[in-house]
């Protein structure tokens, strides 16, 4: 019964592929508020996937199985294509060129998942954590112009081999209480806006923007100075 547990944590993981290929098809349809609530069920599942794994103690019951592999693959199709496609679909990059940035950005990510530092032992990712489910939301919510779309892309394409240490909110012991917290608050607040879409509340979407402000904050502060200064 432990080893089915286990297995089935696994398949809980793996599970967001599935997902990732009902994000693909709202794509393909134009049903992109659909697009965003099956990219954000794909978040729980990340979120949830390691309490529950280490409650089943999967590595110890399925030594075999690599789970922290078949994350990252799940997380690159849910966080990194699946987003990226998004962009390309609806049209919130530059004609013509639009193709190129969406490679930068696929192939940037691919380095930072194989990349032996980007998980670090005391909880921190390690460049830009390819968080493009929440970069395409924003594009989308906001509809800047093309280019600027492109040129946000290409910079944070640039910062995934920017050695900044990115809060990782479930690990980072520093401030965690109040990161998971304010996580929780504004994931509550995404899911409004999304399911509000095609509509635009401009008002709550920057107030939404608190957070990304606060996370990006935090990380630089902890890349500076030592994590140990901060309680959890």
């Amino acid at each position: 019964m432990r080893i089915v547990l286990a297995w089935l944590v696994h398949t809980y993981t793996a599970a967001g592929a599935v997902v990732a290929v009902f994000g693909l098809e709202a794509i393909v349809t134009a049903d992109y508020r659909a697009a965003f609530l099956w990219m954000l069920g794909a978040t729980v599942i990340d979120a949830t996937d390691g309490v529950l794994a280490r409650l089943a103690r999967v590595k110890e019951r399925l030594p075999s199985i690599r789970g922290d592999r078949l994350d990252d693959i799940v997380d690159y199709l849910t966080y990194v294509f699946l987003p990226a496609y998004l962009m390309l679909r609806a049209d919130l990059l530059p004609r013509g060129w639009g193709v190129a940035v969406v490679g930068a950005v696929l192939l940037a990510s691919a380095f930072g998942f194989v990349s032996e530092r980007a998980k670090t032992p005391d909880g921190f990712f390690t460049g830009f954590p390819s968080y493009w489910n929440i970069v395409a939301f924003y594009l989308y919510a906001a509809h800047p112009r093309p280019s600027v779309s492109a040129w946000l892309l290409l910079g944070l394409s640039a910062m995934v081999f920017v050695p900044i240490r990115y809060v990782y909110p479930s690990r980072t012991l520093a401030l965690r209480s109040l990161t998971v917290s304010l996580t929780v608050a504004w994931a509550l607040l995404v899911l409004f806006l999304i399911m509000e879409l095609p509509g635009r509340h401009t008002t709550l979407l920057w107030l939404s923007l608190a957070y990304p402000v606060y996370y990006v904050v935090l990380s630089m502060v902890l890349t500076i100075r030592p994590a140990r200064q901060y309680p959890a």
